[in-house]
């Protein structure tokens, strides 16, 4: 069945439709709220919360675009409204200097398992991480995340270089005791 039908019958109430939605798209959208939320019980809640957000707004997906694309969409939006009722991720910022920061390239990344990456990732702090991921695994710009998260443009791209320092860092300490 194509996502257009399964959309159709989703949206005049079919529960089986609903179920096969949510099983076809629940297992990517959860890798997209983990890489937001690093405890697994509260990623599965945004989830939930996210799919409920899918269901109540599908009249709104027009066909035009992927449904997986317009669901990740919900699910970002969905994680970011909870990260900025929970202000933790503004404890974080701090613009001052940014200019004593080296954006250079993270050494020993790319000998890594995507699995040791998202794991390293998941212990940045929730600003880090926040804008990490928006910026570089979901390609917003920096201008797109200060209007998201409700920072200045300078902000974000500090934050991301900032996450990229903490990453170096953090790389550095594990070859240290493991390399």
């Amino acid at each position: 069945m194509s996502d257009q039908e399964l959309v159709s019958l989703c949206r005049n109430g079919n529960r089986e439709a609903q179920k096969e939605l949510f099983g076809r798209y629940a297992g990517k959208m959860m890798t997209v709220c983990r890489r937001y939320f690093s405890n697994k019980e509260e990623a599965e809640d945004i989830l939930q919360e996210g799919f409920i957000k899918v269901f109540e707004r599908l009249h709104q997906w027009q066909g035009t675009g992927a449904l997986g694309g317009w669901i990740r969409t919900v699910m970002v939006n969905t994680a970011l409204t909870h990260i900025r009722s929970q202000k933790k991720w503004k404890d974080t910022i701090d613009i001052e200097h940014a200019d004593q920061i080296d954006a250079g390239s993270i050494s020993g990344l790319e000998q890594l398992k995507a699995e040791e990456i998202l794991a390293i990732i998941d212990q940045m702090p929730t600003g880090y991480r926040t804008v990490f991921n928006l910026f570089a695994v979901e390609g917003y710009g920096h201008k797109e995340i200060g209007e998201m998260l409700g920072i200045s443009e300078n902000t974000s791209k500090t934050q991301f270089l900032k996450s990229k320092e903490w990453l170096k860092k953090t790389l550095a300490e594990q070859e240290k005791y493991f390399g």
